[in-house]
């Protein structure tokens, strides 16, 4: 096995047992009883993931571009950019449908395993040392406390924990002059896999290769003499200049390398990047810095907070570090730089302006630290620059010792601090030390590697352990696929019956973005590109939701039914029928709807006539009428007779949607709200049923629904306006016309004799990504052939690497 196999397959492995043995130790599903369902991995991750494997086997409503399934007919493309565009992700169609949940954990150690081994292999290559040292250290990068608490239950960040030690190895071949393919290539992966961690790991990545240039020695890259003296004053500022030219020169090398390589990426970064604009804002939050007690409890194992930064790395990695001030046989400006970039790492996450920086200039609604794995690769990097120079005398270790002791007792106030992360990071610190103080052959040196070995994966699956079993007291959970969600997903594909009537997979809800993940085609969709014409619409219609209007709720309503084409829902456990108008009618001429404060006469507005009737003067609704609440800020329980509900409402954060309270059977009979301030209303099914009728006569006569589109005929004499139920997002075309709205609704001037009509439908940004896309590759190629590249690269060949500032690089130790 190569030198370089080994090292990456060990942290592999390490990885992998650290994880699934916190899991088993917690009984966490996929290992016990407890399930890891939690925010947003339940109610999107999952869903979208569940989706993807559709699209893979042919199974999905929409494609690529368009999905029909959620929010009544939404954009993908910038969904696909942002939680399954990873490499990774299509390995959930090598699982059955029923096993998503299996999928998408399989996947998420993966990818874990995978950064083990990407930061194995970069320490590797960047300079010497023992082997399995650099696998426990690749190991401890993968495991840090933001991949455990954060990462795991976010699963296409892990991507950026994988971007970072590739994109400082692209930086590595910049410098060298190496690659100048495959590092474009490499940036453009990273970027489409998730650009949001692969924007916080190319800074990442910026401030490494800042610090490799300013430690490279000068005198040793140009004439190879590294003998102190050795070089008179004047070429000595002659070597400086022309390494500071260079050092420059690098720099924008590495800016070109990055810029095409995300020019690359731009068909699917742009279209994510205007989905954002027009998308449902959601909360502005001022940030507020964790306290320093806090940041120093998040370096040691077993500790958990959401808004705290999860910095734990392994007290292998700290001692190390703290180690490194302390050898006076590495220069001081390598010893300082790479402890000074651990400082401003730190500072710049606590300080507004670069958080900021760090999060693309826009405080998360969620973790604000969510960058936290960059400092634990530089915290990784910082510990393994020591072995280019050996491993660290008694002198060094003690006054590392010192520095994990003070930081352990500055975090003592902090109430996240455990009892357990005392004793662990005593016991690992004890550990360690003792491994580094071992002689280094024979079984001392496998004792050695035991000790430290041990150390990570305890103290990384006692972390993984305690997370999870926090998460599930702190977070929103939500049932795992189970029996009950094959039996309604079962339900719903032999009701389907789409594209002639739509398929709503109903109440109650399993999570967020049901649809996808139980099929039909419903208006119940949450991500973070969730329309604003979509939730205005829906809310102005009586629509219910979550999580300040990204997270929209199933309607339940007859009218809304009708007018969306509903033929068939989920309803308190079984399907039920409707009478659904299809997806295409035509409006008389005249203006569009202009939606007021009641969501019942909005609905009429949408449907031509009345429908509702208001209850009357003893506060009861005419018998035979449908009772129907609309109390959005009420939360608590609303009864009718025999008949309850439950509300759950409360601006900004919750909106209750409009409910049904029964069919009134009795004269009289008045029903109880938790709250004064809701409003009653009473349909009149006979009325409902005559609006449908009027409508289904100037109906289209046929319509074919494709993956990018929509072409309905209409019937002879049309005029007005041709109105699809979905909703009028930006991206829609149609043929001699321009796509309109109508009340929400995308809708289509008709002219007289005008028998067809057909739209299609185009991420904004898709033409302009692939353009920039193109472009890119046309600036690649140009680098290819450039010879200003070429002699580089070969003179690159021919040098020897440049080794740290005054470093005497010792033979690799012996294997262990």
């Amino acid at each position: 096995m190569s030198n370089i196999k080994r090292p990456c397959l060990l942290a592999a492995l390490l990885t992998v047992l650290a994880v699934c043995g916190g899991d088993a130790v917690a009984r966490i599903f996929p290992f016990g009883p407890r399930h890891r369902a939690v925010n947003d991995l339940a109610n999107q991750f999952v869903p979208f993931h569940a989706h993807l494997w559709d699209l893979l086997r042919g199974r999905a409503d929409g494609g690529l571009l368009l999905d029909w399934q959620a929010g009544w007919g939404t954009s993908f493309l910038p969904d696909y950019g942002t939680y399954v565009s990873s490499p990774f992700a299509p390995l959930v169609a090598l699982f059955p449908r029923g096993d998503i949940e299996y999928a998408v954990y399989a996947i998420t150690v993966l990818k874990t395993a995978v950064a083990a081994a990407a930061m194995t292999y970069l320490l590797r290559r960047l300079g010497p040392g023992v082997w399995w040292w650099a696998s426990v250290l690749g190991a401890s990068y993968a495991l840090c406390g933001w991949s455990l608490a954060e990462g795991t239950y976010n699963p296409m960040w892990l991507d950026g924990l994988i971007a970072f030690p590739l994109l400082c190895l692209v930086g590595e071949w910049v410098r060298e002059g190496r690659r100048p393919l495959l590092g474009p290539l490499v940036v453009a992966v990273c970027w489409v896999a998730n650009f949001y961690t692969a924007y916080m790991a190319t800074l990442g990545a910026a401030l490494v290769l800042l610090v490799r240039l300013a430690v490279t020695d000068p005198e040793d890259g140009a004439d190879g003499d590294t003998a102190s003296g050795s070089v008179v004053s004047p070429v000595r500022g002659t070597i400086h200049s022309t390494a500071s030219r260079g050092a420059v020169r690098t720099v924008l090398r590495a800016a070109l390398t990055t810029g095409i390589g995300i020019a690359l990426a731009a068909p699917v970064l742009v279209p994510v990047f205007l989905g954002s604009r027009h998308a449902h804002p959601g909360l502005v939050r001022e940030f507020d810095p964790a306290p320093a007690t806090d940041v120093l409890a998040r370096l040691l194992p077993v500790t958990y907070s959401f808004s705290t930064p999860a910095a734990f790395v392994s007290t292998a990695v700290l001692l190390l570090v703290g180690a490194l001030l302390f050898r006076r046989e590495i220069p001081s400006r390598e010893r300082w730089l790479w402890a000074g970039l651990c400082g401003v790492v730190v500072a710049s996450m606590q300080w507004g302006p670069t958080h900021l920086l760090w999060h693309a200039f826009a405080t998360p609604n969620g973790s604000p630290y969510r960058q936290t794995f960059v400092l634990s690769g530089v915290l990784v990097l910082a510990a393994w620059t020591g072995f280019a120079h050996g491993l660290p005398d008694r002198r060094a270790l003690l006054g590392g010792t010192a520095v994990v002791a003070i930081l352990a007792a500055g975090s003592l106030p902090s109430p996240f601090l455990t009892s357990w992360a005392l004793l662990l990071t005593a016991v690992g610190l004890a550990a360690v030390a003792g491994a580094l103080l071992l002689p280094r052959r024979g079984r001392y040196g496998a004792l050695a590697a035991l000790l430290v070995i041990g150390t990570v994966v305890g103290q990384a699956a006692a972390t993984t352990a305690y997370a999870d079993r926090e998460r599930l007291g702190r977070l929103d959970d939500y049932p795992p696929w189970g029996a009950e969600h094959e039996r309604r997903a079962a339900a719903l594909a032999e009701a389907d019956g789409w594209p002639a009537y739509r398929t709503d997979s109903g109440l109650p809800r399993v999570a967020g973005n049901d649809p996808l993940l139980l099929g039909g085609q419903g208006a119940a969709y949450y991500s973070s590109h969730t329309p604003a014409v979509l939730t205005e619409t829906l809310t102005a219609l009586g629509g219910g939701w979550t999580s300040r209007g990204r997270n929209l709720l199933s309607l339940d309503n007859p009218v809304t039914d009708a007018l969306f084409g509903v033929g068939a829902r989920w309803r308190d456990g079984k399907m039920v029928r409707g009478e659904p108008l299809p997806l295409v009618t035509v409006r008389p001429p005249g203006p569009p709807p202009a939606y007021g404060r009641s969501p019942f006469r909005n609905q009429e507005l949408l449907l031509g006539t009345r429908v509702y009737e208001a209850p009357r003067a003893d506060g009861a609704c005419p018998v035979g009428t449908e009772v129907f609440l609309w109390a959005p800020d009420t939360t608590g329980t609303a009864r009718l007779g025999p008949h309850e509900t439950h509300l759950l409402g409360g601006r900004p954060k919750r909106r209750a949607a409009m409910t049904s309270l029964g069919m009134q059977r009795e004269a009289g009979e008045k029903p109880t709200v938790p709250s004064p301030g809701g409003e009653i209303a009473c349909l009149n099914h006979e009325r409902l049923r005559s609006a449908v009728t009027v409508l289904r006569a100037r109906a289209a006569t046929s319509i074919e629904i494709t993956t990018t589109g929509v072409r309905a005929e209409l019937p002879p004499g049309a005029r007005g306006t041709a109105v699809m139920a979905a909703p009028s997002i930006a991206g829609w075309h149609c043929e001699n016309a321009p796509a309109e709205s109508y009340g929400g609704l995308l809708a289509v001037p008709v002219t007289e004799g005008q028998r067809e009509i057909s739209c299609t439908f185009r991420p904004p940004g898709l033409r302009a990504g692939l353009g920039a896309g193109a472009g890119a590759g046309v600036a690649l190629l140009l680098v290819l052939l450039s010879p200003r590249w070429r002699p580089y690269r070969m003179s690159s060949r021919l040098s020897r690497p440049v080794a740290p500032s005054g470093s005497r690089r010792p033979p690799p130790g012996p294997s262990v």
